[in-house]
């Protein structure tokens, strides 16, 4: 979807709304990226003028006509829902900016989106894939590396933005390590012998000096690592595994948690561990843990092929 360009006052309202959501709102680099693009997309559609009063007054025709058009684009529903969100906290926020808080966003209903069930991995496919690889990589260090990141993955619940976002501070790990996740919430995660170990072997075998306050986990050139990095090498392994497509870092931490509940770790626990803002994020895991056990009932119960 194109449209006019933008001028000086669009700028300006782009960039107050990128400085309300990384400093004010505290989201993440994706989510600040995703929003600022969508408000940039509204900014350029056609009869919409760049000003905070007009924007905060968009009515539900506006933005049934930008959404029309941004389902020509070949959005999904998912990636429409997503922009929709967007959007209603962009109008939310134009509203702030002029005194107009007492309107309510326009009221549109979002497409449908089926809510999948996370995959897991076993243990021992969790263990076999951070093996994997390490015994894959082009150098011992790096192989290292990467096996101390699954682990935690797996190991602690942590996602891989959170493990990368470790510091040398975090060194020596002890029996528990404190994360900063979403929005800058910290929380408290356990951390296995196993994983332990594997971090330490890291640390014994890079070639990097490790500084409280830059990057734990190095890419090649001694920069941070990054996910890509992490995620192709994951890809590697699982083929050599023959591992499905959804063995995948991700999965590392769907299988922590779903693990858990099913050696009876209450959901409370669990939303503390995951560092999940409602409970509702959580009680997906007892879908998980349901299709796990029809997967083993149909699979192991003597009767099931029985007419």
């Amino acid at each position: 979807m194109t449209g006019p360009d933008l001028d000086f006052r669009a700028e300006r309202i782009l960039s107050t709304w990128h400085s309300h959501l990384s400093h004010n709102l505290r989201r993440s680099e994706h989510t600040v990226r995703a929003y600022v693009a969508a408000a940039e997309r509204l900014l350029r559609f056609d009869g919409v003028e760049p000003e905070w009063q007009p924007l905060g007054m968009s009515d539900q025709t506006l933005l049934r006509r930008f959404m029309a058009a941004r389902r020509v684009d070949g959005l999904s529903n998912t990636s429409a829902a997503r922009e929709l969100s967007a959007i209603r906290s962009f109008v939310k926020f134009c509203q702030q900016q002029t005194g107009l808080e007492r309107l309510s966003p326009p009221r549109m209903r979002g497409p449908r989106v089926k809510k999948g069930i996370p995959r897991a991995v076993t243990p021992d496919d969790a263990v076999n894939l951070a093996m994997t690889v390490e015994e894959d990589a082009a150098e011992p260090w790096i192989g290292a590396r990467d096996r101390a990141v699954l682990l935690l993955l797996y190991g602690s619940g942590l996602r891989i933005a959170e493990a990368l976002s470790l510091n040398g501070d975090a060194l020596p790990l002890g029996d528990t390590l404190v994360v900063k996740g979403k929005g800058g919430k910290e929380r408290t995660v356990p951390i296995l012998p196993l994983v332990r170990d594997a971090v330490a072997a890291y640390v014994q075998a890079t070639p990097y000096t490790l500084n409280p306050q830059q990057a734990l986990f190095r890419g090649a050139r001694g920069g941070r690592l990054a996910q890509g990095v992490v995620q192709r090498a994951t890809a590697r392994a699982r083929q050599a595994l023959g591992l499905p497509p959804s063995a995948t870092p991700h999965a590392l931490r769907h299988s922590f948690a779903t693990h858990l509940l099913a050696a009876g770790a209450d959901l409370r626990s669990l939303q503390e561990l995951l560092g999940h803002a409602s409970l509702g994020s959580t009680q997906i895991y007892t879908k998980v843990d349901a299709a796990t056990l029809l997967d083993v009932y149909r699979n192991a119960h003597p009767r099931e092929d029985a007419d």
